[in-house]
């Protein structure tokens, strides 16, 4: 059995499947010789060199416009990708792309600290696995009750809190937050949509708004 690659399987498998994306991918391998015109295999010694002169040249990036704008920022040369899960900004989810979306519009606010109140056990555990390092995270359970001297730390500690409606968010947890001085309140944004990449969507719109 051979050990070489099929070029164009394997650049398929990278996102490179777009029949534009492919051709410019295999120019690039022919001009650094690491193939040439019309040969359909590759040596596997060479794969990780080729590999990575991709990743060096191109930035592929999904249809959505602020991915777009985000590879022609990149220093790369954009190239459109298929599937849309090799995304290099959002993997090709509407979730990692609003945890990127509000990442980078953190970063720029200097905003660092997210406390989200509400949401199912579940649905909390995959929004610390999408943020984890990104962003410090306190997440706190809509349905426990929740100490005015807690709700008040988190906001004194938090950047941005957001109370999460139409979820798990029992009113008596969510008022010990909105109950808060003024000076805190202003930290609070009330979300009324349920799904994490509205959640942070609804994140995303205020600050863009907000003069904080």
């Amino acid at each position: 059995m051979s050990a070489d690659l099929d070029i164009d399987a394997w650049l398929d498998e990278l996102g490179y499947a777009l029949a534009e994306s492919r051709r410019r991918a295999r120019a690039a391998l022919e001009e650094a010789g690491l193939t040439r015109a019309g040969k359909q295999r590759m040596s596997v010694e060479k794969q990780q060199r080729a590999q990575e002169l991709l990743a060096t040249r191109f930035f592929r990036h999904c249809p959505q416009p602020d991915c777009t704008a985000f590879a022609q920022r990149s220093g790369r040369e954009p190239i459109p990708c298929e599937p849309r899960s090799t995304c290099e900004r959002c993997g090709g989810s509407d979730n990692q792309r609003a945890v990127t979306e509000l990442v980078e519009l953190c970063a720029r606010r200097g905003f660092r600290k997210l406390v989200v109140v509400g949401g199912s056990p579940a649905v909390r555990e995959e929004l610390q696995r999408l943020v984890d390092g990104k962003l410090e995270l306190r997440l706190v359970d809509g349905t426990h009750h929740r100490p005015v001297d807690r709700a008040n730390a988190d906001l004194e500690w938090a950047d941005l809190c957001l109370l999460w409606g139409a979820t798990e968010l029992h009113h008596k947890v969510s008022m010990q937050y909105t109950n808060a001085v003024p000076a805190l309140k202003r930290k609070i944004l009330h979300v009324p949509k349920r799904g994490i990449a509205q959640l942070l969507a609804s994140a995303v719109e205020s600050l863009r708004q907000s003069k904080r």
